[in-house]
């Protein structure tokens, strides 16, 4: 049986000194688990994976040459963008699908889970951003890409694309000044989500550490095919490009956080 590997990285220049981040990027588990109990169709829904994140976040490593880490077990098996202490790691119920296969879970599985998916996941994070760090001798510029559904219970969501944040707001300023400069998109600031949540991967790996960063969204029906996720590609990669250049995005700072409520 072939070995299930938890994540993959993307290799690309460490000079750049620039990191992308991709935690809901693939919808797969490991054969053992089945389908968790639910149907094969809810593989296809936000609930599994972030739909567009894995294709976007490749196009982009590509165009600017810089490394990317991706999640490739579904957030359904356990959620990496979440703290380990955190009760929603494993969901029980996901947007009106009740996952039997994490209910009822034992102490060993959930902590097995941990130790063979959450974990090597995140190690994987920080091993690529260290590096990056020595290399360059400064601060990674780390930039998480998720997706988000048009609507949600009912309520239309306008936004093109929202950027997420906690307290540092040093990416978070350039990156949606540069996604409204063109006029033609509505951006949030974050909206639909708050982005402060102790423990989940941008806190654990930026916050924490100091180092700039941001979590951007973008409408999941927006690039839900190959020309989507090509026409946003071009669109973020001259941002992230000009983002990186700027110094101040390659200093340590500590910030407070306000750990609120996103669940994104």
């Amino acid at each position: 049986m072939q070995e299930f590997i938890p994540f993959e990285i993307i290799p690309g220049d460490h000079d750049k000194g620039l990191v992308l981040l991709a935690d809901h990027a693939m919808n797969r588990l490991p054969e053992r688990y089945g389908r968790l109990g639910l149907p094969e169709t809810a593989f296809s829904r936000h609930i599994a994976f972030d739909i567009g994140i894995e294709g976007l976040t490749r196009s982009l490593a590509d165009r600017l040459g810089v490394p990317a880490v991706l999640s490739c077990f579904s957030r359904l098996l356990i959620d990496p963008n979440r703290g380990e202490d955190d009760p929603t790691l494993i969901m029980k119920i996901s947007d009106g699908a009740i996952i039997s296969g994490n209910h009822p879970i034992s102490t060993e599985e959930w902590d097995s889970r941990v130790e063979q998916f959450h974990r090597p996941y995140h190690q994987a994070v920080a091993r690529t951003i260290d590096a990056v760090a020595r290399q360059t001798g400064k601060a990674p510029l780390v930039l998480s890409l998720h997706s988000y559904t048009p609507a949600w219970k009912g309520e239309p969501r306008p936004w093109h694309a929202a950027v997420l944040w906690d307290t540092d707001e040093r990416a978070v300023i350039p990156l949606i000044s540069g996604l409204r400069a063109g006029g033609d998109i509505l951006v949030g600031d974050n909206e639909p989500y708050d982005g402060a949540l102790k423990g989940d991967t941008l806190y654990r790996h930026c916050m924490v550490t100091g180092i700039p960063h941001a979590l951007l969204e973008v409408r999941q029906d927006l690039i839900g095919d190959d020309a989507g996720i090509a026409a946003w590609a071009e669109r973020l990669a001259p941002i992230f490009e000009t983002m990186n250049t700027d110094p101040a995005l390659h200093a340590y700072r500590i910030h407070p956080s306000r750990t609120g409520p996103y669940s994104g």
